[in-house]
């Protein structure tokens, strides 16, 4: 429909309002006439251009705080059953994003925090040694109840040589009791902190051991493994932070600034506030006193209009969280009425961001991997998985066979289990508070729980929604993201488009991994 199509239809819309108009003031109605038009994934199309871009070629590094980039576009939710430290292991290895759910106690919260940290360390921090008095079959227990193959002899923090299975095994029987420092390899070969993965190999295979000690002017601080240095190099698009360690992201809430100092401490590298409703002034304010206390990135949502980023970036936050009501699990919209079709707050809030040089993340109402393009085009710049993570083997909970087929629990932070479950972080989350013995009673949920099915690995969810992202750069002629949203254009589509655009007049009889036809959200 063309624009003067538009104007006719306006007019109709005016004549049937003046009909029943009969005089006084017309403040309500005008609330509905004044009304704009909202948008979401399935009413736009991007238009194709002429391209001479390659999927292969494109690139996907995105901005995603201030100081943080990543090397896909995709972060994943801050949900108790989307993301832990699994999840958040499995997003750094393939170059995204996790974010720890806070519906747990904060030193729960650390931990995870701590195992994503530890997973992505080349440098083992809590290395076990043996002390060069002890007697050869201590060492050998060490090593069996450890499942290692070596030790680092060490006398008062100094390293003064290196024990092995293979040094131990032959003389074991016939004198266990002799001392470690006997059969020890004196002279160790040893590395610093500041030796790069690349040299650690080298330095490994010029001198033919497989584990290298870490010391810092004699003394030992970690140690690093042939096998870990070998396993590193299959994730090189992993996201890292300026040690090597992959990054995370931690959830607290809108006031809770002992748990945001507690995760900052913790190494969390950008803390995300969570809550329904983030444009409020008293938020607004603490965001400020939160940023000051912390030397993580500050992510704070969620939002949907230009004033609520205005008056958030006014409080110099790194990064703006947008959704009101778009996941798969929400009923905000229908219980409260109320929420922004997620491409319009998207743009609007992109349209004010830009301009402070601050990230955007789109959160909720994701489907397929073109409803992910169609975020970056109008101007985010990553996007917060939750129901296309759920149900994955590194999201939590166990997998439930019903009627023959897997499932995985999943359910919306403002579901009653949630509320009421963990730590009941559901309940600040949408500002309600649980009194007297009735938890259940004295909630008003805005989301629900249920199942989805078991999807398999993260990886290769993740593999389909890049191959996605890639091909749609291909048709709009982007080389990157920000090109993506400078060039993409798009088209307006009616029910018929929609009916149109999916397969039909067919009975799919092979299911494609990246348009499942078997969806219960």
């Amino acid at each position: 429909m063309g624009f003067d199509g538009t104007i006719k239809i306006q007019q109709k819309n005016n004549d049937l309002n003046n009909l029943l108009r009969v005089g006084g003031n017309y403040m309500f109605s005008e609330k509905l006439n004044n009304a704009p038009m909202g948008y979401t994934f399935d009413d736009f199309m991007m238009l194709p251009s002429v391209s001479s871009v390659e999927p292969k070629d494109v690139e996907t590094t995105t901005q995603i705080s201030r100081n943080y980039r990543i090397n896909i576009p995709i972060i994943s939710s801050a949900m108790d059953t989307v993301t832990e430290s699994e999840m958040a292991i499995a997003l750094a290895q393939e170059g995204g994003l996790g974010v720890i759910h806070r519906n747990m106690t904060i030193s729960e919260q650390i931990n995870e925090i701590r195992k994503v940290k530890r997973s992505g360390d080349l440098t083992i921090r809590d290395v076990i040694t043996i002390d060069p008095e002890a007697s050869i079959k201590e060492a050998q227990e060490i090593m069996d109840e450890e499942e290692i193959s070596g030790l680092p002899v060490v006398q008062e923090g100094i390293v003064v040589g290196i024990i092995s299975r293979r040094d131990v095994q032959p003389i074991l029987n016939s004198t266990p009791q002799g001392k470690v420092m006997d059969i020890m390899t004196e002279e160790v070969v040893t590395v610093s902190e500041s030796t790069t993965p690349e040299e650690a190999l080298d330095i490994a295979y010029e001198n033919k051991v497989e584990r290298l000690p870490v010391v810092d002017d004699g003394f030992i601080v970690g140690i690093l493994t042939m096998r870990d240095i070998l396993a590193r190099k299959n994730f090189p698009n992993a996201s890292r932070d300026k040690k090597g360690r992959f990054l995370v992201a931690a959830a607290t809430g809108p006031f809770d600034l002992e748990r945001a100092m507690a995760l900052d401490d913790a190494g969390a590298d950008i803390i995300a506030v969570d809550c329904a409703h983030a444009h409020k002034p008293s938020i607004v304010k603490f965001a400020k006193t939160m940023n000051e206390n912390i030397e993580a990135d500050l992510l704070v949502g969620n939002i949907a209009t230009s004033k609520a980023a205005e008056d958030l970036l006014s409080a110099e936050v790194d990064g703006l969280k947008v959704g009101i009501g778009p996941g798969s699990i929400c009923t905000t919209r229908i219980i409260a009425g109320v929420g922004v079709p997620q491409l319009t707050a998207i743009s609007s809030v992109a349209d004010i961001a830009k301009d402070y040089d601050v990230p955007v993340i789109g959160d909720g109402g994701l489907r397929y991997s073109g409803d992910v393009a169609k975020a970056l085009a109008v101007g985010a710049d990553a996007v917060m998985l939750g129901s296309l993570l759920a149900g994955t083997h590194e999201s939590p909970g166990d997998v439930v066979i019903m009627n023959g087929r897997k499932f995985k629990q999943y359910r919306g932070m403002g579901s009653l289990g949630a509320m009421t479950g963990g730590v009941g972080a559901g309940t600040d989350r949408y500002f309600q508070e649980v009194k007297g013995p009735m938890k259940h009673a004295k909630l008003v949920p805005e989301g629900v729980e249920g199942v989805v099915p078991y999807k398999g690995h993260t990886n290769e969810i993740l593999f389909q929604l890049i191959g996605g992202i890639k091909a749609s750069m291909g048709y709009c002629g982007a080389t990157d993201i920000k090109d993506l949203q400078k060039k993409a254009k798009f088209v307006r589509i009616t029910s018929s488009g929609i009916t149109e655009s999916h397969p039909h007049d067919l009975m799919i009889t092979n299911e494609s991994p990246n348009y499942p036809t078997s969806r219960l959200m």
